[in-house]
């Protein structure tokens, strides 16, 4: 089955622009595309083998092709040569920007154009609200931040873009004037979660956010410390939330010699992503058409071409498009770096300032680290307390800062989301947890694997460890007395779906030979060495509470199989896990995946508005009266919601190609009879070797089946869109005479070869906006235990062993998980001992970094051969996948930490921890 052009379908803007979005392979030559096309399942069957991966092959052998492969000459249409764009950014936020001095750039390396914010004021181009702030800094204004764009320099040629390159290297060329300070706002977000459990664990709480929802504070004193309320036990919810969290703060102020309380502070440091592929793009506005044409590789392919349309949507005429086709290519890595980022925003203006020319931006490594998104550095003060005679944690209150950089993002949403997982496993009965993004000149903080959550659990997981070890409680089962039972409530005041699966996962690193040596090991260190064990174990939620999945399924008649999805492969093995989880019920394996599809879901005709994440019920109730209607349309792609998120529309599409295609197909061909009761047995049926069984039925092939589906005109392909707020969406449907609920929202089919029809839904119900006041719903676990061996004459740290498991459901790809745990220990590890950026003017946004000074771990730092990787079972066989990818990173910094206190006697309150720090420490 060869892809064939899927023309847009969605959007027309108000300003009358239509936007369409594709992957970038479908504007391929037939060969190219294929190359770009997850190729299926190629005479193999991993979901029957349980190995191999469908992208393994073009991964390896350099096939597979990302945003930063392409150039003109290789899209069919296009000019053949393509033109070079240089991003030009501000290396100084402290005092008057007054313009570039390009005197040095003459002849053939001068630009062809030279794009400024005066040139923006003229286009009548607009912000994005995500992205509020100057696209360019102004002249006589100082820079929001550092690294914030001043301008694109526009080259007609390589040569001239590669020798004007080097003759700007040393930034000096970009002129500052008068000293001014750097800019100030107010903080970008601040909230407050105060919990009180009620007097019996089934009963209602006292205060929970999911009974009087979220609180912010009535205002800012002094610029960034937030005022909370005053406090009122019968009053607002904001004031309520004072009252209770003061109580707390108070009992943990209190002299009590029945209670070990601690108090202490902790430091995270600004890291970047450093995904593989810095970020590259290629565009080009055909001005005979009026057509912008853009190829990108981001983790948000909606949002990035929304984006870009809101940007030119009001534009004078020159320079506003009839039409935007995006284009999206394999992502190179991501890490959450690529999500909501502003570099689609400069590809379309590269394009737009140089018309009728194909124009190519292609970030560096120095320039990603001027520029790209950063992991946030959180400043943390945590007190908790222990009654002395059970070991229970009574009360715990945090208050967190964290540098959001130059622009929003998603500052406020990682804010709460670290806020909200701040108590990690445990079952604390009292919380009060106040935390504060705000606005500063370093490079912008945003999204990024752990999101908030790494730097809050290393805190409470050192924490946690100190009171152990203070009250002469094994750390292990410290954490397996206090751990949350699967009906305890998080400290939102809402449970997690499914079990908790917490002791089994202490069970694990209690009966491990790392832990159970841990003294034995440590009496036998060498001489010169000192050795010590450390645990850590984490919860993180997956998903956002507003996700969604697109997906069609594609059943021929020769058996061959297609799935269409909107999630993004970006090193991740997504089209692996679709094509495993659909082949669970199709019986083989896709022969094509695509990827990063937004516009070929026409049929669907959905339509959206207001936000998912704040809606009311009543607004939501209204607007979900048209069938057509869904809270959102399509989310960003992370790893940690691809197995649970995006494989959810495929599989759901399969089922239904399934139960109103494949088996009354079937039930023709064993001759059953309308009657008889194994009409509604559809899920008693099995696949082997692309051969249906059923007990009493002789197999029938998968393409024997699928030729009768077709010739009947039974369902043989789905298209379906699914929600999820912490629950998913799901509706009525009618289909060949028979009525049935699934947990999707929006749905067409078709029939044989014909046409897709959409069949409109009834009795939809989708999750309640109330629960857009959970912390989480959705959650795994993961455990570390770490062996460290210091060198006391230099502080050289030696990972010796480690072990870490986790749970995650069903594992879709199971070698891909313990891909992502070797990954997420690698991280891990740089975090805690290695990465580190310093936050302004000596920082990446002085445009001097590369990897020459930014460590990150080498295979040098790593237990080559000595991390051992778990996956629980699956609780049932039908339990669903969950994510993974960000909590099997998390335990391992505290479980290090843990590990240099067991050899060192000394606990580090900041990251990373170098060796100056260790020999410090063993003096």
């Amino acid at each position: 089955m060869e892809l064939s052009r899927r023309e847009f379908v969605k959007l027309v803007t108000g300003s009358g622009m239509v936007l369409t979005m594709s992957p970038v392979a479908i504007a391929q030559l037939p060969g190219f595309a294929k190359r770009e096309t997850l190729p299926g399942r190629q005479g193999w069957n991993p979901a029957a083998t349980g190995v191999g991966r469908i992208d393994g092959v073009a991964k390896v052998t350099g096939a597979k092709l990302y945003a930063a492969d392409f150039r003109a000459a290789d899209l069919p249409g296009w000019p053949t040569t393509t033109a070079h764009a240089m991003l030009v950014r501000a290396k100084d936020a402290t005092h008057v920007y007054l313009g570039m001095d390009l005197r040095r750039l003459r002849g053939a390396s001068a630009p062809a154009v030279v794009v400024t914010a005066e040139n923006l004021v003229r286009a009548g181009t607009r912000v994005p609200a995500f992205f509020k702030g100057d696209l360019f800094c102004p002249e006589g204004r100082t820079p929001l931040y550092l690294g914030q764009p001043v301008a694109l320099l526009l080259f007609a040629t390589f040569d001239a873009f590669d020798t004007a390159r080097l003759a700007l290297r040393d930034g000096t060329f970009v002129k500052f004037g008068k000293q001014t300070g750097a800019a100030t706002q107010t903080p970008y977000g601040s909230n407050r979660f105060v919990r009180v459990a009620g007097p019996t664990r089934n009963g209602p709480d006292v205060y929970s956010p999911l009974q009087a929802g979220w609180v912010g504070p009535i205002r800012f004193n002094k610029g960034d410390t937030p005022v909370w309320a005053n406090a009122s036990k019968s009053g607002a919810p904001n004031a309520q939330a004072s009252y209770y969290g003061e109580q707390i703060r108070a009992e943990l102020a209190a002299v009590n010699p029945s209670m070990l309380v601690l108090d202490r502070t902790f430091e995270t440091q600004s890291i970047d992503p450093v995904f593989l592929e810095p970020e590259s793009g290629l565009a080009w506005y055909d001005t005979n058409a009026k057509k912008l044409e853009l190829v990108l590789g981001v983790q948000s392919p909606y949002e990035a071409a929304e984006s870009v349309a809101f940007l030119l949507g009001k534009a004078r005429a020159t320079f506003k498009p009839s039409h935007i086709n995006a284009q999206f290519a394999y992502v190179g890595g991501g890490f959450g770096g690529r999500d909501h980022t502003t570099f689609p925003l400069y590809m379309a203006l590269a394009a737009i300032f140089f018309p009728g020319r194909p124009i190519r931006l292609a970030h560096d490594r120095l320039q990603q680290f001027q520029g790209g998104i950063k992991r946030h550095a959180f400043k943390m003060r945590s007190r908790v307390g222990i009654d002395r005679a059970t070991g229970m944690i009574r009360a715990f209150a945090a208050d967190h800062v964290l540098d959001g950089g130059g622009l929003a993002n998603f500052s406020v949403s990682v804010a709460d989301v670290g806020a909200t997982g701040a108590i990690g496993i445990y079952d604390v009965p009292k919380v009060d947890v106040t935390t504060t993004a705000f606005h500063s000149r370093g490079v912008t903080a945003g999204s990024m694997r752990g999101y908030g959550t790494l730097q809050t659990m290393t805190a409470l997981e050192v924490l946690v460890d100190e009171a152990a070890t203070t009250l002469g409680i094994d750390p292990i089962d410290f954490r397996r007395r206090n751990a949350l039972p699967t009906d305890g409530r998080t400290m939102a005041g809402n449970t997690y779906v499914g079990p908790v699966r917490t002791p089994e996962i202490l069970d694990r690193l209690d009966q491990h030979p790392i832990w159970q040596q841990r003294a034995a090991v440590k009496a036998q260190s060498a001489a010169g060495f000192v050795t010590g064990t450390g645990v850590a174990c984490v919860t993180k939620d997956y998903g956002s509470g507003a996700d969604c999945s697109l997906a069609t399924v594609e059943l021929g008649p020769d058996g061959r199989i297609a799935i269409h999805s909107d999630a993004v492969e970006m090193g991740t093995a997504i089209g692996t896990a679709l094509a495993n989880r659909v082949a669970a019920t199709l019986g083989s394996v896709a022969d094509e995946v695509s990827m990063a599809q937004v516009d070929v879901f026409g049929a669907l005709a959905l339509v959206t508005s207001g936000d998912p994440y704040s809606t009311n019920q009543a607004a939501q109730d209204a607007a979900s009266r048209n069938p057509r209607w869904v809270p959102q349309i399509s989310s960003p792609s992370s790893a940690s919601v691809g197995a649970h998120v995006s494989t959810q529309g495929a599989a759901e599409a399969a089922k239904i190609i399934f139960r109103f295609g494949l088996w009354p197909a079937a039930l023709e061909l064993w001759g059953v009879a309308a009657g008889d009761p194994i009409v509604t047995r559809w899920e008693a049926a099995r696949w082997k070797d692309r051969e249906l069984i059923m007990p009493g039925m002789p197999p029938l092939l998968l393409t024997t089946v699928a030729a009768r589906a077709h010739q009947r005109k039974f369902v043989t392909a789905a298209m379906v869109h699914s929600f999820s707020r912490w629950a998913w969406a799901h509706a009525t449907f009618s289909l060949a005479g028979q009525t049935f609920t699934t947990d999707i929202d929006a749905l067409a089919v078709r029939l044989g070869n014909g046409q897709y029809i959409r069949v409109d839904r009834r009795n939809v119900k989708f999750p309640p906006a109330v629960y857009n006041r959970f912390g989480t719903s959705y959650s795994s676990i993961c455990g570390t235990a770490v062996r460290v061996v210091i060198e006391r004459a230099t502080g050289a740290l030696r990972i010796a062993r480690a072990y870490s498991v986790v749970e995650c459901g069903t594992a879709l790809v199971p070698q891909v998980v313990i891909g992502q745990m070797q990954g997420g220990f690698a991280m891990g590890v740089g975090q805690a001992l290695l990465e580190s950026l310093p936050p302004y003017e000596e920082g990446p946004g002085n445009g001097t970094w590369n990897l020459g000074r930014y460590v990150i771990a080498r295979a040098t730092d790593l237990p080559m051969g000595n991390l051992e990787c778990e996956i629980l079972p699956p609780v049932t066989p039908d339990d669903p996948p969950k994510g993974i990818a960000e909590v099997v990173m998390i335990p391992v910094i505290p479980a290090i930490l843990n590990a240099i206190f067991d050899a060192t006697g000394k606990r580090f309150a900041s990251l990373p921890v170098t060796p100056d720090m260790l020999m410090g420490a063993l003096k």
